[in-house]
């Protein structure tokens, strides 16, 4: 029962945050995103994230008890599970100053998980599946039943659009990153805890998110493409190995597995 009542406000809070965000985008578009309500359903969107991800959390390691004794191995495992490491993002862009390229990825997956919840459990228990005979001559044939039109078409576009969303999702959140370098830069107040923050963040979805090293490669690639012709100067060409070097070295320095020795955490499950 307990269980039940998680799922559902899991799905509820994923549809919260779909429409608060939906909200938002109107008062974006209208140029009014620091008015008293965008700046409320900017807040409540990553209220909504928070509550749907510490339910996740909340469900894979305290219901089941999968936290055990070992403190230093505990905080490992919690570490590299993506859920976590969203529902910390959550609070952090909660209590941050407004990026609404922020929500972006949060709504995406929200999407995907209404749509699922919906042709799963919503739809079957308003329309519950009609049973369908078996063909008339075909003694080894069983009764089956039909699924809803709607359902169906949930199905159809979960399935066909899931790879490309996730390929979508990867792209905003290396988008955010430079975002945030470029905020930096400027040296807003804060600017450089927040990236510091999201590079940890990002630095372990693309150790974990096949989608992040996808849009990491792809996104190289082209730049590569676009200094190795002959117009471009030595220097910007030069510039640009020396920052490919760089991230390198600071993407195996901060590879927190060489410093938990035999604590190492199994692989994460993806964000619910």
């Amino acid at each position: 029962m307990l269980a039940q009542t998680l799922q559902f406000g899991w799905f509820l809070g994923h549809l919260t945050l779909i429409l608060a965000v939906f909200r938002y985008l109107l008062s974006y578009l209208t140029f009014n995103y620091y008015s008293g309500i965008a700046m409320a359903s900017y807040r409540f969107a990553f209220v909504a994230a928070a509550v749907i991800y510490g339910i996740v959390v909340y469900k894979g390691y305290f219901v089941r008890g999968r936290l055990g004794a070992n403190v230093p191995a505990m905080v490992a495992k919690l570490a590299a599970d993506e859920n976590v490491q969203y529902l910390g993002m959550a609070l952090v862009w909660l209590c941050s100053r407004q990026v609404p390229l922020a929500l972006l990825p949060f709504t995406i997956y929200s999407v995907f998980h209404v749509a699922t919840y919906t042709k799963t459990y919503l739809i079957p228990t308003l329309q519950p599946p009609k049973p369908v005979s078996p063909t008339p001559g075909s003694p080894s044939a069983k009764p089956s039943v039909r699924q809803s039109p709607l359902a169906e078409s949930i199905g159809v576009f979960v399935k066909q659009y899931y790879d490309t969303s996730m390929s979508l999702v990867a792209g905003l959140e290396m988008a955010l990153l430079f975002r945030l370098i470029f905020t930096a830069l400027t040296f807003s107040r804060g600017s450089w805890v927040l990236l510091t923050i999201y590079f940890c963040f990002f630095r372990s979805r693309y150790a974990q998110s096949t989608f992040v090293q996808g849009a990491v490669a792809h996104a190289t690639a082209r730049v590569d493409a676009a200094v190795s012709h002959q117009s471009t100067p030595p220097q910007v060409r030069q510039g640009w190995e020396i920052f490919k070097r760089v991230v390198g070295q600071v993407y195996d320095i901060t590879d927190v597995r060489r410093y938990l020795g035999r604590y190492q955490p199994a692989p994460a499950k993806k964000p619910q």
